[in-house]
């Protein structure tokens, strides 16, 4: 097997398929770096443990995720189908034909390059403004203020990989975690520039993250309160939900997580104010 193959473990039922992103030699043989196609993800396996996944062929937890994920777009769009229900404010009434709308601008911030990637595609099938930009998370809490100011944007997601030490057992210390003392540190650098929670709307997180952590720092929605495995659009929808939302209307927690993948179990939060601010009437040289 090589760089770039995509497997499954063996000894996990085949149930999440990866990509092999590193191989290491080892007094015990090869081990084999695997990052997760969908869930944020990074484990390793001896290559005895893996099988090489066939072209059409994926784990049967990747078929369900993906199945979800479809049917999360599409109940998003079918959403918008009458505007006037789904993000219009019901105290004004005006000639549809002449009224516009502006979405929240999203400013995502990765630290893996791939993911980034899936979730700008999904953005972009959903019709959102936004800016993407891969950072280490180690470098997000003195490079992501810096973009912010600069950008000015409506909401930031702050996310990459995490996990919790091997060992551990005490889940409130955050020395536990990979990287959410980084995504802590942004959420509060962010949070000493614009301390409004509706002006500024954060999500911050990866799998596994210290979830209490990020939210007392000043995030709106963070991972992971069943310390779970995230799926890697659940930012995506999330973010949907919130700059397509009418900026009279307050969205409830079961409203912004709905369209999630991995729910409550993965994303938790506080109400927060939506987005959307409509406009009337569109240019007559449009």
């Amino acid at each position: 097997m090589n760089l770039g193959d995509t497997v499954v473990r063996k000894s996990y039922g085949k149930d999440i398929t990866f990509k092999i992103i590193d191989i290491k030699e080892t007094e015990n043989g090869a081990i084999y770096t695997l990052k997760g196609i969908s869930l944020r993800v990074i484990a390793d396996a001896p290559v005895e443990d893996l099988e090489e996944v066939v072209e059409n062929s994926l784990g049967e937890k990747e078929k369900i995720l993906n199945r979800k994920v479809n049917t999360s777009i599409k109940n998003i769009m079918l959403g918008r189908i009458d505007v006037s229900k789904a993000y219009r404010s019901p105290k004004i009434t005006v000639n549809k034909e002449l009224a516009f709308g502006r979405p929240g601008k999203i400013l995502h911030v990765d630290g893996d390059a791939e993911y980034l990637e899936v979730c700008l595609k999904v953005y972009k099938k959903l019709e959102l403004d936004v800016v993407g930009k891969v950072i280490a998370e180690k470098d997000q809490p003195v490079e992501v203020p810096k973009l912010v100011k600069q950008m000015k944007p409506d909401i930031v997601v702050i996310t990459g990989h995490d996990a919790i030490t091997k060992g551990a057992k005490d889940y409130t210390d955050i020395n536990n975690y990979r990287n959410s003392k980084f995504f802590v540190d942004t959420v509060s650098e962010l949070r000493n520039y614009e301390p409004n929670y509706d002006d500024l709307v954060i999500f911050a997180g990866a799998c596994q993250s210290h979830y209490e952590a990020i939210l007392d720092a000043g995030a709106n929605y963070a991972s992971s309160p069943s310390r779970v495995l995230i799926h890697c659009l659940d930012p995506v929808f999330v973010c949907e939900k919130i700059a397509y939302t009418n900026i009279e209307k307050v969205v409830s927690i079961q409203e912004a997580l709905e369209n999630t993948i991995t729910g409550t179990k993965g994303i938790g939060g506080l109400q927060t104010r939506g987005k959307y601010r409509e406009g009337f009437p569109k240019s007559s040289y449009a």
